[in-house]
């Protein structure tokens, strides 16, 4: 056998970059599974924020007639 053909066979099967390969493979997949779980996240926390916001311009439109108080920590 030519040895251009052993070399192309040697090069063909030859397992040392495939730890860098698999390496790769798996950050991919690491950054896509932290990816959805941060999507998923998010919109979790834009609910509760627009919930929080809801409730805050319901609570700041309920005292319009202007006569607030305000309280003191000894009740006087």
């Amino acid at each position: 056998m030519p040895a251009w053909i052993r070399a192309h066979w040697r090069w063909l099967f030859e397992e040392t970059a495939q730890d860098l390969a698999e390496y790769c493979l798996l950050t991919a997949l690491v950054s896509l599974l932290a990816l959805g779980i941060f999507i998923q996240a998010s919109g979790g926390v834009r609910g509760i924020w627009s919930s929080v916001g809801g409730i805050m311009a319901t609570a700041g439109s309920s005292n319009t007639t202007g006569n607030a108080t305000a309280s003191t920590p000894g009740g006087n």
